[in-house]
């Protein structure tokens, strides 16, 4: 435990900012336990519940691979809760590097009728994590030159125009192999040949047995969510386009999953993210996703610029509204993020702490921002944490064993 004058001095360091410099992405440092805001000029006022350890905000660039930067964030603030320490930094594009490859098998198998992108889901990374390891960052980065940020809009429409070619053949008589090792050295030439072995402080691994040392099992990662459409304490595939792998996540009441969200961060784990980000209240230059009771369309223009200077009522979510908004596809799989932790405003309205993968350059939060209760029980479409983090009673009626 830290000592009082400590956390005095970390009081007096965040008010001279000014900003929401909570300390996030900085690993040595315990959690700030005083009002807090969402940018300069703000009068919102965040008082931490829980915050948990998570390494620097990293930056995807211009790809769609928010789903393998939320997971590996995910999983680094795992191996600190484990206590392996607060210095790996996962390669998220060696796990984007072996994901293409599957999508390009499946899209050939289901002949072309399948999603074929840089997008994913959570799922993804646990499959390849158990099917081929990982690897730190400084082993594979993904990019031929280390100054240039991330982009797959050519890789993409390479690979996508390999095998629509060849799905689309009318003589069926694709040469699958062919296709594969084409999809393969692709990915080569524009991402870099993955490594088989490597050497890393001083030992020597493979992806597979580098990701057995870390410790992460990938047994033990579930994937939850909350939709009428299927029965509930079941699995199911989840419909969005994404999922192109046909994982399934269990299916609980949105009472019931939001106890476990908020059970999750209070007992020290953190949990990815995947949601709606296209919502105007989705405001991350001003460090907030917000729902209004009052829908923001019918706010004149004075109105919206209150929302992210001052605390307003939140929209009341329903298991109803909740399904309507993905029936109707107001809720998509847009995005895929890492909550790390709870504040709660002067309202004692709770907000989730989440971190993006966008830099930290882009708002007044060092990469960060606060997601609205409201908002996350409302733009959800699942979240991948450790079957501990579940209440027993609500992982019993799933019949997962902790």
């Amino acid at each position: 435990m830290h000592q009082k004058s400590n956390l005095l001095m970390k009081h007096l360091l965040v008010f001279a900012i000014a900003i929401c410099s909570i300390s996030l992405n900085a690993q040595t440092q315990a959690p700030y336990q005083g009002p807090l805001t969402n940018m300069k000029g703000s009068d919102y006022k965040f008082t931490v519940v829980k915050t948990l350890d998570a390494n620097a905000v990293q930056n995807q660039g211009q790809t769609g691979t928010c789903w393998s930067f939320s997971s590996m964030s995910f999983f680094e603030s795992e191996l600190i809760r484990m206590g392996k320490g607060k210095e790996f930094n996962l390669a998220e594009m060696y796990i984007a590097r072996k994901a293409y490859p599957l999508k390009a098998d499946n899209y050939l198998r289901m002949h072309g009728r399948a999603n074929m992108a840089e997008g994913g889901g959570f799922s993804d990374v646990v499959n390849v994590i158990r099917r081929y390891g990982m690897v730190p960052e400084e082993v594979y980065t993904g990019k031929k030159n280390p100054k240039d940020q991330h982009n797959h809009a050519v890789l993409e429409a390479t690979l996508k125009g390999i095998v629509s070619a060849s799905a689309d053949d009318k003589n069926n008589k694709i040469d699958f192999e062919a296709v594969h090792q084409t999809i393969e050295s692709t990915c080569d030439a524009f991402l870099g040949k993955a490594p088989e072995k490597f050497t890393y402080k001083g030992k020597e691994y493979t992806p597979k047995t580098y990701a057995e040392a870390t410790g992460i099992n990938p047994d033990d990662y579930v994937f939850l969510t909350s939709f009428t459409h299927h029965p509930f304490y079941s699995k199911f595939t989840l419909e969005v386009p994404d999922n192109w792998n046909w994982d399934q996540m269990y299916n609980l009441p949105l009472n019931e999953f939001q106890e476990v969200m908020q059970s999750s961060i209070n007992n020290g784990f953190s949990f990815a993210w995947a949601a709606d980000v296209s919502e105007k209240g989705f405001r991350f230059k001003d460090g907030l996703a917000i729902v209004p009771e009052i829908p923001i369309s019918e706010m004149s223009d004075e109105e919206k610029a209150e929302l992210v200077r001052k605390p307003h009522a939140q929209f009341k979510v329903t298991q109803e509204n909740r399904q309507l908004a993905f029936d109707n596809y107001e809720t998509q799989d847009d995005h895929g993020m890492h909550v790390v932790g709870l504040v709660k405003d002067q309202n004692a309205t709770p907000y989730y702490i989440v971190k993006n993968s966008w830099g930290k350059d882009r708002n007044e939060c060092d990469g960060y921002f606060y997601a609205s209760e409201s908002y996350v029980l409302y733009k959800t479409t699942s979240i991948m944490l450790h079957k501990k983090a579940i209440p027993a009673a609500i992982a019993k009626k799933l019949g997962i064993a902790q």
